[in-house]
């Protein structure tokens, strides 16, 4: 971690993430869902925080030159990702592998369309998109629920593996696990890999929070690197949008070893995908090239974060927070308070929450806390008088 790097971007002891920006004229999704109403957005997947300085200024330095015609992904920025993959995970993977997307979502979305399974096995509860992607390609899903086992999201295998019906070709796998938390263990993907070999299943690996570990015993290993086999039979969804926070920008990767299933991946994109935008390209280099030292800052900011929800949780008995290993989203468990919209309760109170219904269970609300100590804390004390608001 380069140290010096950080310590000429703090202010004092604050850290570079502690710097309250004014969102509220910028356009923002996250910011306009309750615009001129006093509540404190803590939704849609989006940190409040500044890219680092590297990726402003390389945007700048484009910007500067003034001409912006058409420019295709290049080898540099493939060779940054390519590098950021091998240094963070230990996987080689092949610049012929990678293909361009505008987001992971579009990518899931082409996934379903090029698989073209009848039925596309989940674990539940888990981001609304992976309900929709198969839908939108004419698809059922099979959605296995997740279990508490030790104070954790997991798989029960025996009945994932039971749930997969013949016409079910395509599994759909969410690691780092929204909205749960879980970083899956080398030998929980190791489960997963041999049934998908045994069931001759296609893996879509959505495994866009991959960086953003917070708990220090657990490591995010790509299911695709797991051997030869699995590596066939994946697609692997990418993106330094969560990461670096420029989700804005939409830039993402997949990877597909397979040649063949490359090739129907592709014909699914033809005339819907182009070339990057131009600042995501400069950016997305940057990012990966210049950024672990603030990725660093950001993972411990958020671990503090996380421990502050967790604080919160652990004083309201009617609330439940499982143990979490990575992301800023937080899976609140509100079944205790007996509120038929625990979303709205919350939203009268001044906090703006994902709703857990679209996620598959409207007992639970989602909170993002990738956010200021000082909003959280705000948002915290809101949710608390809420709470205290039943009686």
């Amino acid at each position: 971690m380069n140290y010096d790097k950080i310590q000429k971007k703090l202010d004092g002891n604050m850290s570079i993430f502690d710097k309250e920006i004014d969102r509220t004229k910028s356009k923002s999704d996250k910011w306009d869902k309750y615009k001129d109403q006093d509540i404190i957005p803590m939704w849609v997947a989006d940190m409040d925080f500044e890219a680092p300085k590297e990726v402003i200024e390389a945007i700048k330095t484009r910007a500067d030159h003034g001409v912006f015609g058409y420019t295709p992904l290049d080898d540099e920025t493939l060779d940054a990702f390519v590098d950021f993959v091998k240094r963070h995970y230990d996987w080689e993977i092949k610049k012929e592998w990678i293909l361009f997307s505008y987001g992971v979502v579009i990518s899931m979305n082409f996934t379903c369309k090029a698989v073209n399974s009848k039925d596309v096995i989940i674990n539940t509860p888990i981001y609304p998109h992976f309900y929709k992607a198969p839908k939108n390609a004419g698809s059922s899903t099979i959605e296995v629920p997740m279990i508490e086992k030790e104070n954790r999201w997991c798989v029960d295998f025996e009945e994932f593996e039971k749930s997969i019906t013949e016409n079910c070709k395509l599994f759909m796998l969410c690691n780092p696990h929204n909205p749960g938390g879980t970083v899956f263990t080398k030998e929980e993907l190791e489960k997963f890999a041999d049934i998908a070999k045994k069931h001759d299943l296609i893996v879509c690996s959505d495994e866009i929070h991959a960086d953003l570990i917070l708990n220090p015993k657990a490591k995010h290993i790509p299911i695709a690197s797991l051997n030869e086999d699995i590596a066939q039979r994946s697609i692997t969804l990418l993106a330094p949008s969560k990461t670096f926070n420029i989700a804005g920008l939409k830039n993402s990767f997949v990877i597909i070893p397979n040649d063949s299933l490359r090739r129907a991946y592709k014909a699914q994109m033809r005339g819907l995908v182009d070339d990057p935008n131009i600042f995501a390209s400069v950016a997305t280099r940057s990012a990966y090239k210049e950024c672990d030292y603030w990725l660093e800052e950001l993972r411990r900011y958020l671990s503090e974060n996380l421990k502050t929800v967790q604080d919160f949780v652990d004083k309201n008995p009617k609330l439940k927070l499982l143990s979490q290993d990575a992301t800023f989203l937080a899976w609140i468990d509100t079944k205790g308070l007996n509120h038929e919209n625990p979303y709205q309760l919350f939203l009268d109170f001044g906090v703006g929450l994902s709703e857990g219904e679209p996620f598959g269970d409207k007992n639970f609300v989602r909170l993002n806390f990738g956010t200021t100590k000082k909003t959280l804390k705000e948002a915290l004390k809101r949710m608390q008088k809420a709470i205290d608001s039943l009686g």
